[in-house]
């Protein structure tokens, strides 16, 4: 099985998990927004998925880098190193990148939704882009092997119907 085949596919599911995720935050914080949670519930859930998160999207982006794929490590880099320094330069007395205490004291949802419905965009766009790639290195490791005797096109004989 082809390196990129491999790669492609991985970028696939774990593009496709990071989508969800990140409709799941919307979700939650839509929820919050509009008062069905309470706010340690809702910081509680979305902070249960941040270090998966980040941990995801830093394999992805670093296993992109690996294997050579500069254009596709570009686009992915900016939101992984955002990510980072989110993450790194949390204050050290919240109980993580989302703080109950502080997310209606300084009218944070509306700046989290917006960077949430980024994150959706740049996701749904890298989900089409790794689709497409994994796509087209499924048909560059068809061609690379020898063909199949019996679905070969050049020596397939149609049978004419007589009547």
């Amino acid at each position: 099985m082809d390196v990129d085949l491999v790669l492609f596919v991985f970028a696939l599911l774990s593009g496709t998990g990071l989508l969800f995720l990140t409709v799941y935050f919307i979700i939650t914080l839509s929820d919050l927004e509009c008062d069905y949670l309470n706010a340690t519930t809702c910081c509680t859930r979305l902070n249960k998925w941040v270090l998966p998160e980040l941990i995801t999207l830093t394999i992805l982006t670093l296993s992109l880098l690996l294997s050579w794929h500069w254009v596709l490590f570009i686009c992915n880099a900016p939101l992984c190193v955002w990510q980072i320094y989110q993450f790194v330069t949390k204050p050290s007395g919240n109980i993580g990148l989302y703080d109950p205490l502080e997310i209606h004291n300084r009218q944070l949802i509306r700046q989290y939704m917006k960077q949430s419905m980024i994150k959706l965009a740049t996701h749904l766009i890298l989900f089409f882009i790794y689709l497409y790639s994994m796509i087209y290195a499924l048909i560059a490791s068809g061609k690379s092997q020898s063909p199949d005797p019996i679905f070969n096109p050049e020596t397939f004989q149609p049978v004419l119907d007589t009547m």
